[in-house]
């Protein structure tokens, strides 16, 4: 916080490595029902960002497990600044300490053009990133994972997800490239309540609903795309936004691997891969006048690829008002055990790149007698050979 009334655009405040153990007395604001712990209010300027950065080499960790304020949601880092980029941070044991219905939050973006960069938010009983104003922001490389609140309502944790992204009418552009969650206790990425659309590309959820052993938690939805609830509010924009979900990955999460969340509308749903979900697709939509839930509509699911459902393969899809071809459930060809490299789930888990980028696994990728490559259809996205091949990675 000292290093930001000194900053200008342009600089670059680097944070060595080692655990900084916070208490309550360096928090930097409280403000209504928030404790903010660090408060990044300060803006860079195009071309000239302010930078927040792990030094090279090393590892900074930041410790929240002794930092609970009675009756305040806490905000580990809230970013109200804009083209600002955060890279290499660590979040652990964010607390609550609300019995009633609350939540807190390791990031929380309320700026612009911001960038969040191989950020790890872990073991704690806060949301990993949350965004509900600014345009523009890109979040990059990072992972979160084992948050569970344990504390609130019913010690479900049913709003913690690992990345909630629910920007207000003119906040464009946001994307998530490169993120995992696993094991949150609600959703891995959660887009309810999203006036704008949002892309999610090249991103894994996985677990997410359980607890570390297992034991079922809250909701449970790999990517939830969309909705607003079940009446129509002030929040609801006129245009309805269509997310854009691709080249993603979700397995073995408790209710759904792809959901979209009784929107109002369609999404966009790209070559995808899912795998032991309790519902590996399921496209259940609200009724324009929001007082029915209904088959999808409007959505547009190419090349996508789906396998061993814990139940259903999909769920609430009206083909008839939306484009849903050159998927595995659509096309003569069906998806067998023979047509993928590895099924170890322990690789899902590991080490990034030393850039920061997802590894290089080869669980369910195809093989190169797979029947399903080759068998999608151009949209508008790079591929190798004569057409997309089936799912999320390109062999």
């Amino acid at each position: 916080m000292h290093a930001q009334t000194v900053v200008e655009p342009g600089d670059t405040v680097y944070v060595r490595g080692g655990k900084y153990v916070m208490n309550e007395n360096q928090t930097a604001r409280k403000q209504g029902i928030w404790a903010m712990v660090h408060l990044l209010n300060k803006s860079g300027i195009e071309g000239k960002r302010i930078h927040y950065w792990a030094f090279p080499g090393e590892k900074p960790v930041f410790d929240l497990s002794q930092v609970k304020p009675s009756n305040y949601r806490i905000l580990v880092f809230n970013v109200t600044g804009s083209w600002i980029h955060i890279k290499g941070l660590e979040v652990i044991g964010t607390q609550v300490s609300i019995l009633t219905h609350t939540q807190s939050e390791c990031f929380h973006n309320e700026g612009s053009n911001n960038i969040y960069e191989q950020l790890s938010m872990h073991d704690g009983q806060a949301i990993g990133f949350y965004l509900i104003k600014g345009s523009n922001n890109l979040v990059l490389n990072c992972d979160a994972y084992n948050n569970y609140d344990y504390t609130s309502q019913d010690g479900r944790g049913g709003n913690v997800d690992g990345f909630g992204c629910h920007p207000r009418s003119g906040g464009k552009g946001n994307v998530f490239r490169g993120c995992r969650a696993w094991f949150n206790s609600d959703d891995g990425f959660d887009l309810i309540r999203a006036a704008e659309s949002v892309v999610i590309e090249n991103c894994w959820a996985f677990y997410n609903g359980y607890e570390k052993n297992f034991k079922s938690l809250g909701d449970g939805n790999g990517f939830k795309a969309g909705g607003w609830g079940l009446v129509r509010d002030d929040r609801v924009p006129d245009t309805i936004p269509m997310h854009t979900i691709r080249f993603c990955l979700a397995v073995r999460n408790r209710a759904n691997g792809f959901y979209s969340n009784h929107h109002p509308g369609g999404n966009y749903w790209f070559n995808n891969s899912a795998y032991l979900n309790g519902t590996n697709f399921n496209m259940l939509n609200r009724s324009l006048d929001f007082k029915d839930y209904v088959n999808g509509y409007g959505h547009v699911l190419k090349n996508n690829l789906s396998f061993e459902p814990q139940t259903y393969t999909t769920q609430y899809i009206d083909s008839s008002k939306c484009d849903v071809t050159f998927n595995s459930f659509t096309l003569p060809v069906r998806a067998t055990k023979a047509d993928f490299v590895s099924f170890d789930q322990r690789q899902l888990t590991s080490p990034r790149k030393p850039d920061g980028s997802l590894p290089d696994i080869n669980f369910m990728k195809l093989k190169k007698s797979s029947k399903l490559i080759d068998k999608g259809v151009e949209v508008g996205l790079p591929y190798k050979g004569k057409a997309p091949d089936l799912g999320a990675f390109e062999r």
